[in-house]
Order: structure tokens, then C-alpha cells, then sequence
């Protein structure tokens, strides 16, 4: 595998994470990161949802703030990273500390420092978002900063991407491809 980085966008029950996974599925020895922390029951199954469609041989890194220092060290070791997903690392960072005047451009920072970590790797990158720039503008100060910062983080990683998916209704729809006769 070479350093290439997808970006998978979409809304809710798009099909991003399913499809996300099927790109993995050839990539060699794969390093699943997943941001979800598991607030009640309903996202608690989601989890565990999410972990049994997994294939068992990947390896699993489960960790909601500290992505760059969980992958940093495991990088030399894997092939294919899929980060799953932006959308609820943005929103436990953000939720850490929401009246922080410094928080969201501590967000955009974590954001390069995670884009960072991509370009000095030697492995390809599987980047899952949601796309919260179709909807209404949310009615709260904490709605609108989260949207914000999503999507300025959603632009860096798509300012990075050798390819950026949108999925809609489970349908893949490419919005860059870069290099992709090399695939």
C-alpha cells in the first residue's frame, strides 16, 4: 500500500461506514480507529453493531480525543487506516470543553495534526464524515460552533484527499479522484 488518503462523506445511514469497509477490505493488514463513545443504550448497540461487521482480522484502535497519539506509534504497522469517524471525534472534542473560546480552533489544530500524521505515513487512509452543510442551520450557538467545525475539519482532510466520496442512499458519488489508475 502507498500513502493515498479517501475521504467518505455523506448523512446519516448513507452508507459511508459500509462502504468505507469495503475499501479496506483489500488493503493488507488494516487499522480500524473508532471515535464513538457509547452515551446510552441505543448507541451502545450501535457499537457493538459496528464492531461485529468488522472483519476479526483487523486490528482495532477505540478512541475518542487522542486519535494522533493512539495512531502515531501503530502506524509502521499496518497498511490501510480507516477512521471512523470525524463526525463524533469533532463532537467530543467540541464537548470536552463547548464554552472555551479557544476550542474550536483547538479543533482545526487537532485536524492538521491528524492530516499531518497521514502525510508522513506510508499507508493508504480511509477518512469516514458526515456532510452536516445540506441542512438547516442549527438553532443553538453549540449547534452552529459543531457545524463549523466539522465543516472546516471536513475541508482539510478533502484539501489532503487523493479522493473524496459522497454516499447517497448507499450510492457512491466521486467529487475528486486523484491518481486513480494506480489503484
Amino acid at each position: 500500500m502507498s500513502n493515498r488518503l479517501t475521504l467518505v462523506l455523506g448523512g446519516v445511514r448513507a452508507g459511508k461506514s459500509r462502504y468505507a469497509q469495503e475499501l479496506a477490505q483489500g488493503g493488507g493488514r488494516v487499522l480500524y480507529v473508532a471515535t464513538a463513545e457509547a452515551g446510552d443504550e441505543e448507541m451502545a448497540a450501535r457499537i457493538q453493531a459496528h464492531r461485529e461487521e468488522r472483519p476479526s482480522a483487523w486490528a482495532t484502535v477505540e478512541e475518542p480525543i487522542g486519535v494522533v497519539g493512539a495512531l502515531e506509534p501503530l502506524l509502521v504497522s499496518f497498511d490501510t487506516v480507516l477512521i471512523d469517524c470525524l463526525t463524533l471525534w469533532v463532537s467530543n472534542l467540541l464537548l470536552q470543553d463547548p464554552d472555551d473560546g479557544e476550542v474550536l480552533a483547538n479543533i482545526q489544530t487537532r485536524a492538521r495534526r491528524l492530516v499531518d500524521l497521514y502525510e508522513q505515513s506510508n499507508s493508504a487512509w480511509i477518512v469516514v464524515s458526515n456532510e452536516v452543510g445540506l441542512g438547516v442551520i442549527p438553532a443553538t450557538r453549540l449547534g452552529r460552533d459543531y457545524a463549523d467545525a466539522l465543516g472546516r475539519v471536513n475541508q482539510q482532510f478533502a484539501a489532503a484527499a487523493d479522493e473524496v466520496i459522497v454516499m447517497f442512499a448507499g450510492l457512491p458519488v466521486s467529487l475528486k479522484a486523484r491518481g486513480l489508475e494506480n489503484r
